[in-house]
């Protein structure tokens, strides 16, 4: 894709500036944002309308939610291609204890898993936890 309005034409989604916004936001930080992260960037914007366009963007296979297991869940961009399907579309996710940020690491692909017959796989998350990068220096 081009641009952002062409990438939120192709998957159907109605162009607004406050949607344009939330991705550049999004593509510009390294690392996966909470909601609050978000509401954060945005102060004067209505909460309703940037929770509704992160979970459009989810719909939509724009970004992927991650539960890192602190408890807050948080939210990436996905990669250009990725349709979020969890039998090819898994990637590692690392979340540092020292800054707290979780970073997708999307050159890691996870297996995929196979599950016992009769058990049905509806979400499939693997996080390591250490230190990253920026803080082990």
């Amino acid at each position: 894709m081009n641009t952002i309005e062409q990438l939120l034409e192709s998957k159907q989604i109605r162009i607004t500036a406050m949607r344009l916004l939330i991705y550049k936001f999004l593509a510009e930080n390294n690392v996966a944002v909470t909601l609050s992260d978000i509401e954060n960037a945005f102060e004067k914007a209505d909460r309703t309308t940037l929770y509704r366009t992160i979970k459009t963007f989810e719909e939509k296979d724009i970004v992927h939610q991650i539960d890192d297991g602190t408890g807050i869940t948080k939210y990436a961009l996905c990669e250009q291609g990725c349709n979020c399907d969890i039998k090819t579309d898994l990637h590692l996710h690392f979340h540092c204890n020292n800054c707290n940020e979780t970073i997708c690491l999307t050159d890691h692909k996870i297996p995929q898993i196979k599950v016992p017959d009769g058990f049905v796989s509806e979400n499939v998350n693997f996080v390591v936890k250490g230190i990253c990068d920026k803080c082990s220096r």
